[in-house]
């Protein structure tokens, strides 16, 4: 277990280390198409850090990683199913997963500071979250 502690701990610093790098939701409708790539690439760095997490608690339990195309949602109803962490936690985290879904397939010009405001005003409350339930496997 102690490899998987230090795998989650390595996460929950990179994740902490966004937040520090993260503009304000009140600087975004003043930054640059830029800076505003800049800040959806942070925003998809915090879902895959979560994913990452997850993953890792899965392969821990020796439960093998879904796959398919629908292999991000899985995981987080996997990690639901399996009670690693909760609904009102998969409620946070699936905004991300939705956004990182369109991050991966937009254009940095399809990116527009109301999309991100939410998130980024949300995004700390949900790590937080994250990070209760998963402070079983710390």
């Amino acid at each position: 277990m102690n490899n998987l502690h230090n795998k989650i701990l390595a996460e929950l610093e990179n994740i902490d280390e966004i937040f520090t790098a993260l503009p304000s939701k009140i600087k975004l409708p003043y930054l640059t198409t830029l800076e505003l790539a800049g800040v959806a690439a942070l925003i998809h760095n915090f879902y895959n850090g979560i994913e990452n997490i997850l993953k890792q608690i899965l392969i821990s339990k020796n439960i093998e990683l879904p796959d398919g195309k629908s292999w991000h949602r899985d995981i987080i109803d996997t990690a639901v199913k399996l009670n690693i962490i909760s609904e009102e936690c998969k409620l946070d985290i699936s905004q991300y997963l939705a956004f990182r879904h369109f991050f991966s397939h937009a254009y940095a010009l399809d990116l527009y500071y109301e999309k991100m405001e939410p998130l980024v005003e949300k995004m700390q409350d949900a790590f937080t979250l994250l990070k209760k339930d998963i402070s079983k496997y710390l």
